[in-house]
């Protein structure tokens, strides 16, 4: 008589509340980490196996029959249970993050990978700041590296020398980049290195990304995998190395459920898989370099750029408040416009740098660049026209807009902000012949950086236009000339973390020049030319930021000095969701533990969305466990939360 096994296994779709996996009875023996085919009621539904059981009381189910031959790898599966844990998420949830999509469907056509340019740097010689992160990162076995680099230190080869020893060790790597645009040019740059490329990425088709993906789950070969966010869930077995570059970048945080942290699913991929991990950038967030100092790791850093002769950007500041540097144009000071002729005659690039974020309206004086912030939460005030007043939206501090400047006493108070379209639209006008590019979030995918990094990186463009896209860590030897259109604008957002945000695009956008032997030009226009986000982010002068920036989260109680908990509501009318949110903040304050903080109900920094009001509640807790327990008390329906948000808005 056949022996009968039983498995617990987790189907991906949510069946019941707190029920995260089912018995099942099977056959023939089955592995941990095997995708499976289960039926649930009357419903056929994709299932991972998650351990063997005992036979239970009461009569299972068959597990119908497999999906894929080779299991998914146990540290896999491990992650998925500590995301559902950690982020208090179903693990249904992340399962639909972690699994392609269109697993049962029946596929022919080979992966098509991009074709990229290779970029001649194969003869790598280190300087001594690389060789001696090098020698500490040779001294660990495993563990989380931070490397902070300035622009052009040379971390890309230090992440080449890491995976190099990971696949000389029959060990595969992962390459996280922030956007799906920068992973032509680190592809181009491993491709001198690395045969066995694997790229995945969201803008890749259905069948495209399931074939990326049986090839991670199917090669006994070491894999390199490039990609954005979703790469850390690549099925690689015997990962030796896990690399995140422009760590910083906020875009390694998800946005829907679970929503995770790739930085986190990285370290703690890592400690399964006992690989080194590094975190690379010139800028880290504040809370990974706290964290990085309260370790047992040294920080790794380069100081000194990796090229040998190369120039740093001349750099021109030009204030705002005096409409004598804007008298050709209303928004593009003569400065700018004059460096962007001088640029173009020679036929080479200009980059032109809008931070879109910041484009919202905002209060401000155009004399002297005061503008209003909340004087407990020490961030920006919005606009309400409506009723007449500036709001914080987090603490709900109010207060009328002012008529005069309460520095300087002038009444030219604006409430203003633009795009890129606009940007676009005035350069087309006064530079006829150039060719130029705009690339931000409304690009179609043949438009994207992704799609047109030949035409950047070979200087066919002319004048490049963008938002945070184009000042992450492009390399683009043509460049000769960056201008930021409002250096302050990302100031003007009530978060947090804005001053930090600020300082980083800045730090980047002047990176992108400065990198070789020829002159360069940075042209950076602001009505606040005194503030530290803008002045450090000119001299890439980390250090002061960063001394400055801790010191003022330790005052207001921002992390890294506390967790955070955001709760959204979502009504379809207004009353309801004030009604719903002094509820909940009514609840929460007389049950959660006293060493919390609990901050609103206020509007939500974007109230009204897809015909609903959103009202919002942040809980500040000394420990993460009372946020989780606080979660307890939150209504199922109507309601949204986010653990460790990296943006309050």
């Amino acid at each position: 008589m056949a022996v009968m096994h039983y498995y617990e296994v987790a189907p991906n779709r949510i069946i019941r509340a707190n029920s995260d996996f089912f018995t099942y009875s099977s056959l023939v023996p089955l592995l941990i980490g095997q995708i499976v085919l289960v039926e649930v009621g009357k419903k056929k539904i994709i299932g991972v196996v998650l351990r063997e059981a005992n036979q239970p009381s009461y009569q299972t189910k068959p597990i119908l029959s497999l999906i894929e031959p080779n299991p998914l790898p146990v540290e896999l599966v491990d992650l998925a249970l500590w995301l559902s844990k950690y982020y208090v998420t179903p693990l249904a949830t992340v399962w639909q993050t972690i699994l392609p999509s269109g697993l049962q469907k029946v596929r022919r056509q080979k992966s098509k990978q991009p074709i990229t340019v290779k970029r001649d740097r194969t003869n790598i010689v280190f300087n001594k700041d690389q060789l001696t992160s090098l020698e500490t990162i040779d001294k660990y076995d495993s563990g989380t590296f931070l490397l902070q680099g300035i622009t052009g230190s040379g971390k890309t080869e230090i992440y080449i020398h890491v995976i190099k020893q990971a696949i000389a060790a029959g060990k595969s790597a992962i390459v996280l980049v922030p956007e799906i645009a920068l992973t032509s040019q680190l592809v181009a740059e491993l491709s001198n290195h690395f045969s066995n490329l694997l790229v995945t990425h969201s803008k890749m088709t259905e069948a495209e990304r399931h074939l990326a993906w049986a090839d991670s789950l199917n090669n006994s070969q070491p894999l390199v995998v490039v990609g954005p966010r979703s790469a850390i869930f690549s099925p690689i077995r015997n990962i030796g190395a896990i690399i995140v570059d422009e760590a910083h970048e906020p875009s390694f945080k998800q946005e829907q459920a679970p929503k995770y942290s790739a930085l986190r699913a990285a370290t703690m991929l890592g400690r399964y898989h006992k690989a080194k991990v590094i975190f690379g950038s010139a800028t880290p967030s504040v809370i990974d370099r706290y964290l990085a100092e309260q370790s047992d790791r040294p920080i790794l850093t380069l100081t000194k750029s990796a090229r040998v002769g190369s120039l740093p950007a001349n750099i021109k500041l030009v204030d705002m408040t005096k409409r004598d540097n804007f008298k050709k144009h209303r928004f593009l000071s003569d400065q700018l416009l004059e460096q962007i002729d001088k640029t173009l005659q020679p036929g080479k690039q200009v980059l032109i740098f809008h931070n879109r974020r910041g484009s919202t309206s905002t209060t401000m004086c155009e004399e002297c660049g005061w503008f209003a912030q909340c004087p407990r939460c020490f961030l920006p005030l919005t606009l309400h026209a409506d009723n007449h007043n500036l709001r914080c939206h987090i603490c709900d501090y109010k207060t009328d807009v002012p008529t005069s400047c309460p520095i300087c006493k002038s009444t030219n108070i604006i409430h203003k902000g633009f795009g890129t379209k606009i940007i676009e639209a005035e350069l087309k006008k006064l530079f006829p012949n150039a060719n130029i590019a705009r690339f931000d979030a409304d690009n179609k995918n043949d438009e994207a950086v992704n799609a047109r990094y030949h035409d950047l990186y070979n200087g066919v463009i002319d004048i490049a236009i963008g938002t945070q896209v184009v000042a992450k860590g492009l390399d683009l030897p043509h460049l000769r000339t960056v201008g930021v259109i409002q250096a302050d604008a990302g100031l003007a957002l009530p978060d947090f973390n804005s001053n930090e945000r600020n300082f980083q695009l800045l730090s980047q956008v002047v990176g992108r020049v400065g990198r070789n032997e020829h002159q360069t030009q940075v042209i950076v226009q602001t009505y606040q030319p005194t503030h530290p986000s803008i002045t450090n982010g000119l001299k890439q002068d980390y250090e002061s930021f960063y001394k400055q920036t801790l010191a003022e989260r330790q005052r207001a109680l921002f992390p890294p000095f506390t967790h955070l908990l955001k709760l959204t509501c979502v009504y379809k009318t207004e009353t309801a969701a004030i009604k719903n949110a002094q509820l909940l903040a009514n609840e929460l304050k007389n049950k959660i533990n006293k060493n919390t903080k609990i901050l609103g109900p206020t509007p939500a920094f974007y109230e009204r969305q897809h015909d609903t009001y959103r009202w919002q509640i942040i809980i500040k807790g000394s420990k993460r466990e009372y946020l989780i327990e606080a979660l307890k008390l939150v209504p199922a329906s109507h309601w949204q939360f986010e653990l460790d948000p990296t943006s309050l808005l």
